[in-house]
């Protein structure tokens, strides 16, 4: 299957917030914010990036089908 670019952006922001959330929720790490700083304004982008990144790949997946 052959991703647009942008999929292709989208695809690598949901695998780190993914990867990230795990990182929550088993060992209490937020790797975002240990990078980026706590709630700073560039970690706050890469969040809202993730976040629609995640919206564009659910729209993407109910086009689909």
């Amino acid at each position: 299957m052959k991703m647009t670019p942008l999929g292709t952006v989208a695809f690598i922001l949901v695998v780190i917030g993914a990867l990230n959330w795990g990182l929550v929720g088993i060992f209490n790490f937020d790797l975002v914010a240990f990078l980026l700083g706590d709630m700073s304004a560039i970690s706050r982008i890469v969040y809202a990036l993730v976040g629609l990144s995640g919206l564009y790949m659910i729209i993407s997946a109910a086009k689909k089908n």
